[in-house]
C-alpha cells in the first residue's frame, strides 16, 4: 500500500478534499495528482493518548484500508483516527470506511 509520505501532498488532500466521518473514523478525499498517484495516510493525533495507543489506532486502520481494498484508483484518501478507533475491530472500521467512501463518491 502506497502511503502519502510528502507534507505538500498531505496538505492538497486535506485542504481540498471532501471530508466524512463517523464514530470511530474520519476521513478526507481528494482526486490524484500525476505526481502522487493513489496514496493513503493514518493519522492518529496526540490528543488521543500516548503513543502505544495512537500506534494501536493506526494499526486497527491499516488492516480495516486492507479489507477495504485502499488505495482506491485515482484518488489521495487520509484516515483520522477517533478514541472509538482503539477499541473496535477492523472488519467494523473496514463496514463504516467502505460506507464513508461511498458517501463522498469514491466507491
Amino acid at each position: 500500500m502506497k502511503t502519502i509520505k510528502s507534507h505538500s501532498e498531505f496538505e492538497r488532500v486535506f485542504s481540498a478534499g471532501k471530508r466524512a466521518q463517523s464514530s470511530v473514523l474520519r476521513i478526507r478525499v481528494a482526486p490524484s495528482t500525476e505526481a502522487h498517484p493513489s496514496e493513503v495516510a493514518f493519522v492518529a493525533p496526540k490528543r488521543l493518548g500516548n503513543a502505544v495507543f495512537r500506534n494501536r489506532c493506526k494499526r486497527v486502520l491499516r488492516e480495516a484500508a486492507r479489507k477495504s481494498g485502499l488505495p482506491v484508483e485515482g484518488y489521495g484518501i487520509i484516515l483520522f483516527a477517533t478514541k472509538d478507533t482503539h477499541s473496535t475491530n477492523p472488519a467494523d472500521i473496514s463496514v463504516s470506511l467502505d460506507a464513508l467512501l461511498r458517501k463522498t463518491g469514491v466507491k
